[in-house]
């Protein structure tokens, strides 16, 4: 099955927002083994859709469009596909009544205009969308399958991954299962990793195996087509024992883990608290803790200390420290978790400084990161260069620090899970 991607919507043309449902989908349907090999996104004209609706049935017998379902007179997506195929539109009225109930609600008047989003394609199966009121739908006609879907991410992503998929799903495995499994790396470059296991990938049929490269980190996708779910993991099971027999010193976790909450999950399993001192960060890394659930029972606080003024004044770092070796050195971030763990009365504390870009600062290169980690009565330190954005940068220090915290526990005898 091939399939094509329409984005629609001038707002995406002009900049206004990124395309970031076509990413969503591709990397869903990549899962299913499905080749995407054109997105085109169409701003709001009936005409130039109906174009890129006759390009797209030249080339795939997968057609998903991704917004203009709404209720305003811009949206002219289903509109635009009834008069193409010669289908009617027609009122879905399990969703016509959960749009009244909505505005009843609301104590708003229903107007003809949000009753629009209620239609649908005749003959066509309806999605339910659970987070807005624009429903989605999917249609086959002449041996292609339409699926129109509505715009926001937050609508659009549960719809797909929950009513799309397990659909397309169905169709594909003709009985059978797809399955995939993602393998998360953190340490190794994506050319290095795919060197290592570069004879598996090779030799892939199935399952086969994707590497995705992203913010320092790199995944493997391994996905199986089976007869069976039990056989679909043991097709599974048998590539990634053979990866990580290679590289398993890297991977840190699988599917929707992350580094966060795989630090999360360390500390809470070892009943460890933390506390941070961030400088070049400016709280990202405890940000990035505070994402994931249960964290109140191993965050205690911390603190942002910006400048030099602020590391003195509040976390007590030594004036004559900062002026021998400088606010971007080791020393300093020693001294930050040190102080900051005291200052917590937590097991653990972390220091973060450097200089995130594009200048230099305190005398050391853009790209200067200075990890201090207190555990216990002992202080850890590494100092890094990265070459990236000044954000990128940031956000790259966080998770080399989450990578270094986990290895430093397990050199200590904690327990990693």
């Amino acid at each position: 099955m091939n399939a094509e991607i329409i984005a629609v919507g001038s707002e995406l043309l002009l900049g206004q927002i990124a395309n970031t449902n076509a990413k969503f989908i591709s990397s869903q349907l990549s899962e299913l083994g499905i080749n995407v090999y054109y997105h085109s996104v169409i701003g709001d004209n009936g005409g130039r859709l109906k174009k890129a609706i006759e390009i797209a049935e030249s080339r795939a017998d997968l057609i998903i469009f991704s917004g203009g379902l709404g209720p305003t007179k811009d949206d002219l997506t289903k509109e635009t596909v009834s008069e193409h195929l010669g289908i009617p539109l027609v009122f879905d009225e399990e969703a016509l009544t959960t749009i009244e109930q909505f505005f009843n609600k609301q104590g708003r008047p229903l107007t003809e205009n949000n009753r629009k989003q209620a239609l649908i394609l005749k003959g066509s199966e309806v999605l339910p969308n659970h987070h807005g009121l624009a429903p989605g739908m999917i249609l086959e006609k002449d041996g292609r399958t339409y699926i129109l879907l509505p715009g926001p991410p937050s609508e659009i992503e549960p719809m797909f991954q929950f009513e799309v998929k397990p659909r397309l799903a169905a169709r594909i495995s003709k009985g059978g299962v797809i399955l995939s499994h993602v393998l998360r790396f953190y340490g190794i470059g994506e050319a290095e990793l795919e060197n290592k296991i570069q004879h598996i990938l090779d030799e892939q049929t199935n399952p086969t195996i994707a590497p995705l490269a992203s913010d320092g980190e790199v995944t493997l996708r391994i996905t199986a087509k089976a007869d069976s779910e039990k056989e679909a993991w043991e097709l599974i099971n048998e590539k990634k024992s053979e990866i990580l027999s290679i590289v398993g010193k890297y991977n840190y976790g699988v599917d929707d883990d992350s580094l966060a909450s795989k630090t999360v999950e360390m500390l809470l399993h070892n009943k460890l608290t933390i506390a941070a001192a961030e400088s070049l960060t400016a709280g990202l890394f405890q940000s990035e803790l505070a994402k994931i659930p249960g964290v109140s029972g191993t965050l205690v606080g911390g603190m942002v200390t910006y400048t030099e003024q602020a590391k003195m004044k509040q976390l007590g770092i030594d004036k004559d420290l900062l002026d021998k070796h400088g606010v971007v050195s080791s020393e300093c971030a020693s001294s930050m978790a040190k102080n900051v763990r005291e200052i917590f009365g937590t097991d653990i504390g972390v220091g973060l400084t450097g200089a995130a870009g594009p200048e230099p600062h305190g005398g050391e290169p853009a790209g200067t990161i200075c990890i201090g980690l207190a555990i216990g009565d002992s202080v850890e330190t590494r100092k890094i260069q990265l070459s990236g954005l000044r954000n990128t940068n940031r956000l790259r220090a966080v998770k080399y620090t989450f990578s270094y915290l986990m290895r430093q526990l397990v050199e200590k005898g904690y327990k990693k899970v």
